[in-house]
C-alpha cells in the first residue's frame, strides 16, 4: 500500500498509544479499538483537543482518529500511537448484522495532515 492508500484506512490498535486498524486501547489492554489512520510518520497533523495544536508525527508511529469527533478515545487524547501496537486491518463492519458493510479506506478532506511526509 502506498501512504495515500494507508491514510483513511481503519486499523486495530494494540495496548498502548495510537482510517481502521484493529487493536487495544492504549489505557486498557483488555479493549480493542478501531480507528482510522489520518497521518504517517513525518507528517504534521492539525489535532481536536490535543494538548498541542500541530503534531509532528515521530518515526515509527501513526496518528489515529475516530469517525466521531469530540466523543472519540483516540490518538487527540493519548498521542502517536507505535507501529508495532497496531493488530489487524479492518476491512468490515459484522456487527450488529443491520450493519454489515465493506469499510472504506477514505480520509475526510477536513483530516488532511498540514504537511504530509511524502510531499
Amino acid at each position: 500500500m502506498t501512504a495515500a492508500e494507508i491514510r483513511g484506512c481503519s486499523l486495530c490498535v494494540q495496548n498502548r498509544k495510537a482510517g481502521a486498524q484493529g487493536g487495544r486501547s492504549p489505557k486498557n489492554p483488555e479493549q480493542k479499538i478501531i480507528k482510522r489512520v489520518i497521518a504517517l510518520e513525518g507528517d504534521i497533523v492539525r489535532t481536536i483537543g490535543h494538548k498541542n495544536r500541530l503534531v509532528k508525527v515521530p518515526r515509527g508511529h501513526i496518528w489515529v482518529e475516530g469517525d466521531h469527533h469530540g466523543h472519540s478515545f483516540d490518538s487527540n487524547s493519548f498521542g502517536p500511537v507505535a507501529l508495532g501496537l497496531l493488530h489487524a486491518h479492518a476491512t468490515h463492519i459484522l456487527w450488529p448484522p443491520e450493519r454489515w458493510q465493506r469499510l472504506q479506506s477514505v480520509l475526510p478532506p477536513e483530516r488532511f495532515p498540514v504537511h504530509s511526509s511524502d510531499e
